[in-house]
């Protein structure tokens, strides 16, 4: 098992309509008015970003995001990621009917920064701790986001 490689899922339960969240997945450049953990967000163009994320541990990690596949039909957006982190990170948003959507996370990374490479035996269960945590913040985020649009 490569300790620098990283694969999260998860499920955000969101009171909005499915379209409502997928819309606000999509604009990537209003990350940081919702979520506290994305530092900073600069388009370079239509389809890629550079983004500065920083949970609880006090390191930032920046990688490109390059958009994959935008299927709004289908609510999928997935996205290439490259820099301190390699790899893809996907939503999928699913209609759930009068309870609102679900939006599915899914990330498979290797992670590619030096230090917390030499860090990835000791600090694995810290970095996914660290992980779970933005996540939650993510979600909490965007519920409120949502709520005052």
């Amino acid at each position: 098992m490569d300790r620098n490689h990283y694969r999260f899922r998860t499920v955000w339960t969101l009171s909005a309509p499915a379209a409502t969240v997928y819309g606000a997945l999509e604009r990537i450049e209003d990350y940081p008015r919702w979520w506290p953990q994305v530092r900073d967000v600069a388009r370079l163009d239509d389809t890629t970003g550079i983004v500065t994320i920083r949970s609880v541990l006090p390191y930032d990690l920046t990688f490109t995001l390059r958009e994959g596949r935008r299927d709004r039909e289908n609510g999928v957006l997935e996205a290439g990621l490259s820099g301190d982190i390699d790899g893809w990170a996907r939503w999928t948003v699913t209609d759930l009917g009068a309870h609102g959507c679900a939006a599915h996370y899914e990330q498979e990374v290797d992670v590619r920064a030096r230090l917390l490479r030499l860090l990835a035996v000791p600090g694995r269960p810290l970095f996914r701790a660290n992980h779970a945590l933005m996540l939650r913040a993510g979600r909490r985020g965007l519920e409120a986001h949502l709520q005052a649009v």
